[in-house]
Order: structure tokens, then sequence, then C-alpha cells
């Protein structure tokens, strides 16, 4: 059976190569992405996030998520250092170019919507430079410039931490989005300055009132890449059904987060949820927003995602799954990556 290949919203997998000391050209039964398990799912490309730990304690969203019972509360990251972040954000800005230079042409970093494009029909794997949190930028925004130089294309303002630009959600279940503050001044010039620059603002991880404060300024479609619908699972990390509908007029786009603490009506972070769950969020969000308006955003190598997928290898499976719920073929050109490529079109500029 023909599958359209898969353009996803995120992926945590530059920093988990060197904690788990392997390499992205190289099969693993580690993690979830590399090469050989893209190829085997289809796994044209995608966001790959440069997400900075806590140093003291590497907090990070899988961590905090390892929580059982009929619910949970994790208090609020501590805010990052602006030097400490530039230097691990750096790095890891590095080890996406390195395995680009590595790859034998197999591997591009990509700028424009024709080069993702291209690779797409070529079997070139695209990755798009992601940064998950904006404190290596410091106070200023218009740091961003040099960064945009050098390939950044697209941002998220914060994770779930304050920084000098917004306020990320702290991961609760269940709770509103509805947690802190809406964007600082700089936080403004931030979004007005990504808008001028054709760099993508990812919503995923900021809380509802900086969520509204985007949506009054930009001038961008709106784009959640990795969260899910809150009213199937009432995680802080998903979006609420007026926000859903503020995306919808914005002509933008949500990426279904595989997460099982995002997906799972109950919060809990267990690896047997079923790939109907995945499949539910789909449903609800194409409901919400039209086929036109969703796609994929797994999060692979950052959480926990259902054990039937597995990892990037275990794709087709999902596409089997929305097959059989009666997406046509068109449906799943757009879901896979065509919706993608269109928001990515649209706010970059070309």
């Amino acid at each position: 059976m023909e599958y359209p290949p898969i353009f996803d919203g995120h992926n945590d997998v530059l920093l988990k190569l060197p904690r788990e000391g392997r390499g992205f050209f190289e099969k693993s039964a580690r993690g979830h992405l590399d090469l050989p398990r893209a190829k085997e799912g289809g796994f044209g490309g995608g966001f790959f996030a440069c997400y900075v730990p806590n140093p003291a304690d590497e907090y990070s969203e899988k961590e905090a998520l390892n929580v059982t019972g009929s619910g949970y509360e994790v208090g609020m990251a501590p805010p990052l250092d602006p030097a400490y972040a530039r230097r691990v954000t750096d790095a890891l800005a590095e080890s996406l170019f390195g395995i680009e230079a590595g790859s034998g042409g197999r591997f591009k970093v990509v700028r424009t919507a024709n080069e993702l494009e291209e690779c797409l029909r070529e079997g070139v794997f695209a990755a798009v430079l992601h940064l998950e949190g904006a404190e290596n930028l410091g106070p200023d925004p218009e740091a961003i410039g040099g960064l945009y130089d050098a390939g950044l294309r697209s941002l998220g303002l914060v994770w779930s931490r304050p920084n000098a630009f917004a306020s990320g959600v702290p991961f609760r279940f269940p709770g509103s989005p509805d947690t802190g503050p809406g964007l600082t001044e700089a936080g403004r010039s931030l979004v007005r300055e990504c808008n001028r620059l054709g760099v993508m603002l990812d919503l995923s991880h900021l809380n509802e009132r900086g969520f509204w404060d985007v949506a009054a300024l930009t001038e961008a479609p709106l784009v959640a890449t990795h969260s899910n619908a809150h009213a199937l699972c009432p995680s802080t990390r998903n979006l609420t059904d007026r926000q859903l509908g503020e995306i919808c007029d914005s002509d933008g786009m949500v990426g279904v987060n595989f997460a099982v603490a995002f997906l799972r009506e109950d919060g809990r972070n267990e690896a047997d949820t079923p790939l109907e769950a995945v499949v539910r969020h789909v449903d609800y969000l194409v409901e919400r927003l039209g086929v036109d308006r969703v796609g994929f955003g797994s999060d692979f190598d950052g959480a926990t995602i259902p054990q039937e997928i597995g990892d990037a290898s275990g794709l087709p499976k999902l596409l089997d799954a929305l097959r059989d719920r009666g997406y046509d073929e068109a449906s799943l050109q757009k879901i896979s990556h065509g919706n993608w490529l269109r928001v990515l079109r649209e706010t970059w500029g070309e």
C-alpha cells in the first residue's frame, strides 16, 4: 500500500542522540527517531527542537509526566540563565548542521517552502531548525535576526517556564491553560520581529493569556506544533475549543501530539495507550478546524508515545487507522504533510 510522506511538527532527537549514545544515521533500538526508521515509516522530515533542560535537575517534560493516578500537578520549571541557554542552543543547532554535513545529501535543513516541497518529492529528509523557548535571546527580541540568517525558521516563545518574553504552562491534569500572565513588552516586540522576518511562531507550551496576546498581534497563521484537544484530555498543555476556533479563523493548524499524557482522558503516562486515542484527537481537531488545518506533531524522543506506534517506523499503522476511520487519500495527503507545507509557505513567504 502507498503512503504519503509525513512531515512532523516536533521532535527532541537533538537532545537525545548524545544522551543515549546513538547516531542519526544508524538504526537503533533506543528512542523513536533515526534516518533508517524514518525511511521505514515514511517520515520525510520535521521540526527539530532545540530544547534546553534546566542545568540543576534536567527538568524535562518526559520526566515531569512520569506521574500516575487520577491527576498530577508539577510545579513551574525555573527560569534559565540566558548565557547557559545560548551555549546549549548553539550546541544543539551545531549538531543539526553536523547531521546535514555528514548526510551525503540525504538530509537537508530547509529554509524555504520550496526546499521543503522538493525534499519531500525527492526523498531527502527535511529538517526545520526550531527553538523551543527563546531564553537564548536574552531580553533582546532583535537578537533573533542572527539566528534567522543561520537558518532558524520556527520559534516557540516558551517551554513550560517563564522567560523574558512570556510564560509557559506548568504541567497539570486536570487543569486549564489559563495559568499566568500574557506577553511582556519584549514578547510583543519578538512577535512583531518574527512576523517581519518570516519565522513561524509555535504556540505549544504558551499559556492561554499569551496565546490571546499573540493572536491579537500576529499577521501569520496561528500554529501549535504539538498540542491536542483540551475537551478530550484536560491537560494544561492542550487547546480549548475557543483557542481552536481562533486557530481556525487564522487559517493556521495544530500538530497532533502523540504524548500519551496529552491523549488519554485520564491523563496517565502509559505506553499501552491504544492508537485509537490518537485517532480520536485527529477526528476532534478535524471537526473543529477542518481537514486543511490538522497535521502531526509527534513529540518523538520527547515523550511516552503509544506502543502501537513504537517509533517512526510505526507511522504507517497510524495512517492505516485513519484510512479505516474513513479518511480518503486527499485528506491523508493534507494531514501527513500538505497542511504543514501550506502554513509554512504562508508564514515564510516562499
